[in-house]
Protein backbone atom coordinates (compact mmCIF):
# COMPACT_ATOMS: atom_id res chain seq x y z
CA UNK A 1 0.00 0.00 0.00
CA UNK A 2 1.00 3.35 -0.81
CA UNK A 3 2.59 6.02 2.00
CA UNK A 4 -0.57 7.98 1.84
CA UNK A 5 1.28 10.62 4.57
CA UNK A 6 3.47 11.66 1.42
CA UNK A 7 1.27 12.11 -1.63
CA UNK A 8 4.01 14.52 -3.36
CA UNK A 9 5.78 12.40 -4.78
CA UNK A 10 2.88 11.66 -7.37
CA UNK A 11 3.32 15.02 -8.24
CA UNK A 12 5.90 15.25 -11.54
CA UNK A 13 8.01 13.84 -14.07
CA UNK A 14 11.27 15.53 -14.45
CA UNK A 15 14.00 14.61 -17.22
CA UNK A 16 17.35 15.17 -18.37
CA UNK A 17 18.86 14.57 -21.77
CA UNK A 18 22.37 14.62 -23.16
CA UNK A 19 22.98 14.53 -26.82
CA UNK A 20 25.00 16.20 -29.41
CA UNK A 21 26.77 18.60 -27.08
CA UNK A 22 23.47 19.73 -25.23
CA UNK A 23 21.74 18.95 -22.04
CA UNK A 24 18.43 19.69 -21.57
CA UNK A 25 16.48 19.18 -18.17
CA UNK A 26 12.37 19.07 -18.90
CA UNK A 27 9.74 19.00 -16.15
CA UNK A 28 5.98 19.78 -16.22
CA UNK A 29 3.99 22.01 -14.22
CA UNK A 30 1.56 20.13 -12.45
CA UNK A 31 1.42 19.84 -8.38
CA UNK A 32 -0.96 17.67 -7.13
CA UNK A 33 -1.67 16.84 -3.42
CA UNK A 34 -3.48 13.10 -3.51
CA UNK A 35 -5.58 12.80 -6.05
CA UNK A 36 -6.40 16.55 -6.77
CA UNK A 37 -4.62 19.10 -8.61
CA UNK A 38 -3.57 22.19 -6.61
CA UNK A 39 -1.58 24.11 -9.46
CA UNK A 40 -0.87 22.93 -13.56
CA UNK A 41 1.87 25.73 -13.78
CA UNK A 42 4.60 25.12 -11.16
CA UNK A 43 7.96 25.36 -12.37
CA UNK A 44 10.19 22.33 -11.37
CA UNK A 45 12.91 23.12 -13.61
CA UNK A 46 15.72 26.02 -12.23
CA UNK A 47 18.82 27.69 -13.29
CA UNK A 48 21.05 28.21 -10.49
CA UNK A 49 24.26 30.79 -11.33
CA UNK A 50 26.71 30.44 -8.55
CA UNK A 51 29.26 32.74 -8.94
CA UNK A 52 28.53 33.12 -12.56
CA UNK A 53 28.58 28.61 -13.18
CA UNK A 54 25.10 27.92 -14.94
CA UNK A 55 23.64 24.79 -13.92
CA UNK A 56 19.92 23.48 -14.08
CA UNK A 57 18.20 21.52 -11.63
CA UNK A 58 14.89 19.83 -11.84
CA UNK A 59 12.98 18.23 -8.83
CA UNK A 60 10.61 16.11 -7.58
CA UNK A 61 9.04 16.01 -4.72
CA UNK A 62 8.15 17.79 -1.59
CA UNK A 63 8.40 21.48 -3.01
CA UNK A 64 9.32 22.84 0.44
CA UNK A 65 11.60 20.31 0.88
CA UNK A 66 13.04 20.88 -2.71
CA UNK A 67 13.37 24.18 -2.58
CA UNK A 68 15.62 23.52 0.72
CA UNK A 69 17.72 21.02 -1.21
CA UNK A 70 18.23 23.45 -4.31
CA UNK A 71 19.44 26.24 -2.00
CA UNK A 72 22.27 24.11 -0.62
CA UNK A 73 23.36 23.00 -3.54
CA UNK A 74 24.06 26.66 -4.71
CA UNK A 75 25.59 26.83 -1.61
CA UNK A 76 27.75 23.94 -2.12
CA UNK A 77 28.76 24.93 -5.96
CA UNK A 78 29.67 28.42 -4.41
CA UNK A 79 32.30 26.80 -2.24
CA UNK A 80 33.22 24.44 -5.14
CA UNK A 81 33.09 26.97 -8.03
CA UNK A 82 32.54 24.52 -11.20
CA UNK A 83 32.75 21.48 -9.76
CA UNK A 84 29.43 19.93 -10.02
CA UNK A 85 30.38 16.29 -8.97
CA UNK A 86 31.89 17.35 -5.72
CA UNK A 87 29.20 19.97 -4.81
CA UNK A 88 26.51 16.75 -5.72
CA UNK A 89 28.38 14.40 -3.45
CA UNK A 90 28.89 17.19 -0.46
CA UNK A 91 24.87 17.55 -0.69
CA UNK A 92 24.23 13.90 -0.96
CA UNK A 93 26.66 13.12 2.11
CA UNK A 94 24.60 16.23 4.20
CA UNK A 95 21.26 15.08 2.59
CA UNK A 96 22.05 11.16 4.27
CA UNK A 97 23.35 12.31 7.43
CA UNK A 98 21.78 15.34 9.01
CA UNK A 99 19.08 14.72 10.90
CA UNK A 100 16.94 17.62 9.56
CA UNK A 101 18.28 16.91 5.92
CA UNK A 102 17.37 12.67 6.00
CA UNK A 103 13.22 14.02 6.71
CA UNK A 104 13.60 15.68 3.15
CA UNK A 105 11.26 13.96 0.50
CA UNK A 106 12.53 15.39 -2.48
CA UNK A 107 14.74 13.53 -5.78
CA UNK A 108 17.12 15.98 -7.96
CA UNK A 109 17.90 16.11 -11.14
CA UNK A 110 21.20 18.32 -12.00
CA UNK A 111 23.81 19.46 -14.83
CA UNK A 112 26.22 21.74 -15.82
CA UNK A 113 26.06 21.06 -19.66
CA UNK A 114 29.36 18.76 -19.15
CA UNK A 115 27.45 16.01 -16.68
CA UNK A 116 24.14 14.96 -15.47
CA UNK A 117 23.31 13.78 -12.59
CA UNK A 118 20.53 11.88 -9.91
CA UNK A 119 20.38 12.83 -6.37
CA UNK A 120 19.11 11.16 -3.78
CA UNK A 121 18.02 11.08 0.46
CA UNK A 122 19.97 7.70 0.34
CA UNK A 123 23.02 9.28 -0.72
CA UNK A 124 23.14 8.76 -4.17
CA UNK A 125 24.99 10.79 -6.87
CA UNK A 126 24.15 8.75 -10.21
CA UNK A 127 25.42 9.06 -13.38
CA UNK A 128 22.87 7.59 -16.03
CA UNK A 129 23.04 5.47 -18.50
CA UNK A 130 22.29 6.09 -21.88
CA UNK A 131 22.68 10.05 -21.25
CA UNK A 132 18.80 10.21 -19.96
CA UNK A 133 18.17 10.53 -16.52
CA UNK A 134 14.35 10.75 -15.19
CA UNK A 135 12.08 11.10 -11.70
CA UNK A 136 9.04 11.13 -10.83
CA UNK A 137 6.18 9.44 -10.96
CA UNK A 138 5.85 9.47 -14.59
CA UNK A 139 10.07 9.23 -14.82
CA UNK A 140 10.05 5.46 -15.84
CA UNK A 141 7.85 6.61 -18.94
CA UNK A 142 9.31 9.40 -19.92
CA UNK A 143 12.82 7.55 -19.88
CA UNK A 144 11.39 4.77 -21.70
CA UNK A 145 10.07 7.13 -24.79
CA UNK A 146 13.39 9.14 -24.47
CA UNK A 147 15.65 5.71 -24.97
CA UNK A 148 13.40 5.01 -28.08
CA UNK A 149 14.06 8.63 -29.53
CA UNK A 150 17.83 8.46 -28.81
CA UNK A 151 18.99 6.95 -32.24
CA UNK A 152 17.09 9.31 -34.51
CA UNK A 153 18.04 12.78 -35.54
CA UNK A 154 16.00 14.22 -32.52
CA UNK A 155 18.20 16.90 -30.76
CA UNK A 156 18.08 16.50 -26.88
CA UNK A 157 15.70 19.15 -26.79
CA UNK A 158 13.30 17.40 -29.00
CA UNK A 159 13.66 13.97 -26.88
CA UNK A 160 13.00 15.91 -23.72
CA UNK A 161 9.87 17.67 -24.96
CA UNK A 162 8.23 14.38 -26.91
CA UNK A 163 9.10 11.98 -23.97
CA UNK A 164 7.14 14.17 -21.59
CA UNK A 165 4.50 14.47 -24.21
CA UNK A 166 4.21 10.29 -23.81
CA UNK A 167 4.69 10.88 -20.26
CA UNK A 168 2.08 12.92 -19.59
CA UNK A 169 -0.33 10.72 -21.79
CA UNK A 170 0.34 8.24 -19.51
CA UNK A 171 0.85 9.45 -15.47
CA UNK A 172 -2.05 10.99 -14.61
CA UNK A 173 0.46 13.05 -12.15
CA UNK A 174 1.81 14.81 -15.39
CA UNK A 175 0.41 17.68 -17.42
CA UNK A 176 2.00 19.16 -20.70
CA UNK A 177 2.84 22.35 -19.40
CA UNK A 178 6.84 21.93 -19.34
CA UNK A 179 9.39 24.29 -17.98
CA UNK A 180 12.78 23.38 -20.70
CA UNK A 181 16.50 24.37 -19.57
CA UNK A 182 18.99 23.85 -21.86
CA UNK A 183 22.86 24.14 -21.07
CA UNK A 184 25.34 23.52 -24.52
CA UNK A 185 24.77 23.00 -28.29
Amino acid sequence: MADETFPGWHGTTIIGVRKGGEVVVAGDGQVSLGQTVIKGSARKVRRLSPGGYDVVAGFAGSTADAFTLLERLEAKLEATPGQLQRASVELAKDWRTDKYLQKLEAMLIVTDGKDLYVITGAGDVLEPEHDIAAIGSGGNFALAAARGLMETERSAEEIARRAMEIASDICVYTNGNLTVEKIGG
